[in-house]
């Protein structure tokens, strides 16, 4: 039988968790029995998330770009809650457009929320949790990361990347008593997915790929799918060859949904927004 391990009164930390998938798994992991930091750039939604959870989460703010502020923020939420217990590396933005077009500043911002502050938050918590013999680092990775493709390429890498680094920490940290874990979500409905709308699926909310973050931690495993039929889908997908993968996306209309969501009035305040625009 697998252990479940219990969440009451341990202490977890989400960035990224004012809105979207964050705030839903900073509301699931409070309603399993954690004290839960809001971490977010937005202090004032933040605050807003952390109030509509209720008495066991907390708002603090974090650019999770600043490797300085993103240190100091940890030390903030476990002198508030305790030492750290779960990790959800969640912030993170998704630009798109064609790679010619693509700003170099957007390719940096986008390496540097989505993949760099993903490993140097995961240092920081293995530095407080190794001691201890226990913790869980949940980094949000995505089904782009197995299933790339065309307008959100650079997105693409930092969620690839994502999913490496993560093998690999894991690797390291066997036997330490700290786990690691991967979620992989395909389409999800947030303001990040505006506009991408694929014929015959519907996307999945973020209270599903939250239930999914607070099950992983309360049995761990490496890599969870959201909804598990993509990941089904996938490994089909690898077994029959990149020649049948491609067809699929193509088929599907996956990439046409994207290519097509370029520049289109739905994804204009978030781009702004992922720019750092307001």
């Amino acid at each position: 039988m697998t252990t479940v391990l219990p969440l009451t009164g341990r202490t977890a930390v989400v960035t990224g968790g004012a809105r979207g998938i964050g705030a839903a798994v900073a509301a699931a992991l409070a309603r399993a029995g954690a004290r839960v930091v809001v971490g977010d750039l937005d202090l004032a939604l933040a605050e807003a998330t952390a109030r509509d959870i209720g008495e066991a989460a907390t708002a603090l703010p974090v650019d999770v770009a600043d490797r300085d502020g993103l240190t100091a923020f940890l030390d903030a939420a476990e002198s508030r809650l305790g030492p750290l217990d779960v990790l959800v590396n969640n912030a993170g933005i998704m630009p798109l457009s064609r790679i010619e077009d693509e700003p170099d500043a957007t390719t940096a911002r986008i390496l540097a929320v989505n993949l760099h502050a993903v490993i140097h938050g995961s240092r920081e918590a293995v530095v407080r949790m190794r001691p201890r013999g226990r913790g869980h680092i949940v980094n949000m990775a995505s089904v782009a990361a197995k299933a790339p493709g065309p307008g959100a390429a650079t997105y693409a890498a930092s969620k690839s990347g994502v999913v490496a680094f993560s093998g690999a920490l894991r690797a390291e940290l066997r036997g330490s008593g700290v786990q690691v874990s991967c979620v992989l979500p395909g389409l999800v409905a947030t303001e990040l997915s505006a506009g991408v709308a694929v014929p015959g699926f519907r996307p999945v909310t973020p209270a599903t790929v939250a239930d999914a973050v607070v099950r992983v931690v309360r049995r761990p495993r490496f890599e969870v799918y959201v909804p598990g039929s993509v990941g089904v889908t996938l490994r089909l997908g690898s077994l029959a060859g990149r020649r049948f993968g491609d067809w699929l996306q193509r088929a599907s209309g996956a990439d046409a949904a994207v290519l097509g969501a370029i520049g289109s009035a739905d994804r204009l305040a978030y781009e702004r927004r992922a720019a750092g625009e307001g």
